[in-house]
Protein backbone atom coordinates (compact mmCIF):
# COMPACT_ATOMS: atom_id res chain seq x y z
CA UNK A 1 0.00 0.00 0.00
CA UNK A 2 1.57 3.39 -0.72
CA UNK A 3 0.04 6.73 1.49
CA UNK A 4 0.32 10.42 0.91
CA UNK A 5 1.08 12.85 3.88
CA UNK A 6 0.56 16.10 3.60
CA UNK A 7 1.16 18.11 7.14
CA UNK A 8 1.71 21.86 8.45
CA UNK A 9 2.91 22.58 12.01
CA UNK A 10 2.42 25.84 14.03
CA UNK A 11 3.10 28.65 14.67
CA UNK A 12 3.29 30.21 11.50
CA UNK A 13 6.30 32.24 10.38
CA UNK A 14 5.97 34.21 7.31
CA UNK A 15 9.66 35.73 7.59
CA UNK A 16 11.72 32.26 8.07
CA UNK A 17 10.93 28.79 8.57
CA UNK A 18 11.04 28.18 12.10
CA UNK A 19 12.52 25.71 13.99
CA UNK A 20 9.29 22.95 14.18
CA UNK A 21 8.92 23.47 10.51
CA UNK A 22 12.36 22.74 9.75
CA UNK A 23 12.40 19.48 12.15
CA UNK A 24 9.39 18.37 10.10
CA UNK A 25 10.79 19.13 6.90
CA UNK A 26 14.18 17.20 7.98
CA UNK A 27 12.01 14.46 9.25
CA UNK A 28 10.34 13.31 6.02
CA UNK A 29 13.30 14.31 3.75
CA UNK A 30 15.31 11.66 5.89
CA UNK A 31 12.95 8.90 5.71
CA UNK A 32 12.84 6.41 2.75
CA UNK A 33 10.24 8.18 0.96
CA UNK A 34 9.71 8.32 -3.07
CA UNK A 35 8.76 12.04 -3.10
CA UNK A 36 8.81 14.77 -0.78
CA UNK A 37 7.66 18.59 -2.27
CA UNK A 38 8.03 21.14 0.41
CA UNK A 39 5.98 24.18 0.22
CA UNK A 40 5.63 27.93 1.79
CA UNK A 41 2.29 26.67 3.75
CA UNK A 42 2.43 22.46 3.76
CA UNK A 43 4.90 19.61 3.11
CA UNK A 44 3.82 16.30 1.17
CA UNK A 45 5.68 13.02 0.92
CA UNK A 46 4.57 10.00 -0.66
CA UNK A 47 5.56 6.61 -0.35
CA UNK A 48 5.36 2.76 1.06
CA UNK A 49 2.76 3.07 4.23
CA UNK A 50 5.19 1.27 6.53
CA UNK A 51 8.62 4.32 5.56
CA UNK A 52 5.26 7.08 5.62
CA UNK A 53 3.61 5.77 8.96
CA UNK A 54 7.11 5.71 11.01
CA UNK A 55 7.94 9.28 8.70
CA UNK A 56 4.93 10.75 10.94
CA UNK A 57 6.03 9.49 14.09
CA UNK A 58 9.36 11.44 13.63
CA UNK A 59 7.88 14.35 12.51
CA UNK A 60 5.32 14.55 15.17
CA UNK A 61 8.00 13.62 18.04
CA UNK A 62 10.29 16.10 16.47
CA UNK A 63 8.32 19.15 15.69
CA UNK A 64 6.60 18.84 18.98
CA UNK A 65 10.26 19.07 20.65
CA UNK A 66 11.05 21.72 18.78
CA UNK A 67 8.12 23.91 19.52
CA UNK A 68 5.65 23.56 17.36
CA UNK A 69 1.97 24.06 19.20
CA UNK A 70 0.12 22.52 16.58
CA UNK A 71 0.28 20.12 13.73
CA UNK A 72 -2.41 19.45 11.30
CA UNK A 73 -1.98 16.11 9.11
CA UNK A 74 -3.82 14.04 6.47
CA UNK A 75 -2.82 11.17 5.19
CA UNK A 76 -4.28 9.35 2.08
CA UNK A 77 -4.08 6.19 0.53
CA UNK A 78 -2.46 6.38 -3.10
CA UNK A 79 -4.65 4.25 -5.54
CA UNK A 80 -2.78 3.41 -8.95
CA UNK A 81 -2.96 5.97 -11.45
CA UNK A 82 -3.01 8.75 -8.20
CA UNK A 83 -0.47 10.93 -7.57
Amino acid sequence: MRLRVEFTTEPFDLEEAPPHAVAAREAVQGAALDAVDVGPFGTSAEGGAGAVLEAVGELLRDSLRAGATRISLQVNVVRDGDS
